[in-house]
């Protein structure tokens, strides 16, 4: 049994997404001992260090932060040792050897965007949305070898609207995963560490759906794909990293332009699919199988990101061919 005050935590995280459950611990009153994030990095056109945003919170609170290049340090693994912690907390973070994750007596726990054994990997909330799913939710877990296995200590459910797209559903999952990680500390503190093994979950099937990393070849939209195929495409990889497409002018080199939105709307056509339908001044269409997707907000490669009716203003299409290529 531990006390808010007695359990002595370690937080590891990166991204915003984290910040919110580190923020939820230190309101709650939990003894966060240390930071562990990654090393500041060069970003931008001036290449200037950029801190993570969990450094950024870490450090406004005054916590100790570790920030390793290799997590198998000696040095690195010393310091953290000595900070004593009877618990780790992960959340968007690297993937820990064991002699991290393990130094613990309470274990390392881990706050993961999907519902548990399903999408296990680095793009859980990207991956379902491009798969068209209609639920989601948060899973805390306790680390082991295999990543994204161990037992499960809660979980909460959310739907995916069709309204939903990866940014929306990130803000709400990350706001769900900092009140499902308070909960599951509770438990903890009340002495109740027992999870649920996910072999106890897995499908009739025996197939889980998995979440790898995002490669540019996912964000190519290939517009002979079912109409609703490439709207969740575009709805999973939106705001980042953004589905994209060629667009041929003439003979013109193509423009790659990322697209962030898309509304389908179904007739019969005998247009190739690709081929673009505008008026030059408001709206840009994509014939597709069964109708056409209309385009919401696009962005070309060093510009900002904007309505399509800003786009066509700054860009010729009267007496020209357009085409999006695969």
């Amino acid at each position: 049994m531990y006390s808010k005050e007695s359990l002595r935590i370690v937080f590891m995280g990166t991204p915003d997404f984290a910040v919110e459950s580190l923020k939820a611990l230190i309101d709650n009153g939990y003894n966060v001992v240390g930071v562990v994030t990654t090393p500041d990095k060069p970003a931008g056109r001036g290449q200037k260090l950029s801190e993570s945003a969990v450094k950024q919170f870490a450090v406004s609170k005054g916590l100790p932060v570790l920030q390793p290049e290799k997590l198998k340090d000696a040095d690195f693994q010393d310091t953290l040792r000595s900070w004593k912690a009877d618990l780790q907390v992960i959340v968007a973070f690297r993937m820990l050897p064991e002699s991290v994750w393990s130094m613990p007596p309470l274990g390392s726990i881990n706050v993961h965007a999907s519902l548990l054994p399903n999408y296990r990997g680095a793009a859980p909330i990207n991956r379902a949305i491009m798969n068209g799913e209609t639920e989601s939710g948060v899973t805390t877990f306790l680390l082991k070898h295999e990543i994204d296995t161990g037992d499960i200590l809660q979980f909460e459910r959310t739907p995916i609207t069709a309204n939903d797209n990866a940014g929306t559903l990130h803000d709400r999952l990350m706001i769900i995963g900092a009140g499902l990680l308070i909960k599951t500390v509770e438990q903890i503190c009340a002495g109740n560490t027992k999870g649920t093994p996910q072999s106890d979950l897995m499908p009739a099937d025996g197939i889980l759906k998995g979440a790898p990393k995002i490669f540019k070849d996912d964000c190519r939209i290939d517009w002979n794909a079912e109409p609703q195929t490439i709207i969740n495409q575009i709805r999973g990889l939106s705001p980042y990293p953004a589905a994209f497409s060629n667009l041929q002018r003439d003979n013109e080199e193509p423009l790659p332009i990322k697209i962030f939105c898309g509304k389908f709307e179904q007739y019969s056509h005998n247009q190739p699919f690709g081929k673009v339908s505008t008026d030059g001044k408001s709206y840009i269409k994509v014939y597709v199988e069964g109708g056409t997707i209309t385009l919401g907000e696009v962005q070309l490669a060093g510009k900002k990101r904007m309505p399509v009716a800003d786009f066509l203003r700054g860009f010729k299409t009267e007496g020209v061919e357009l085409e999006f290529r695969n």
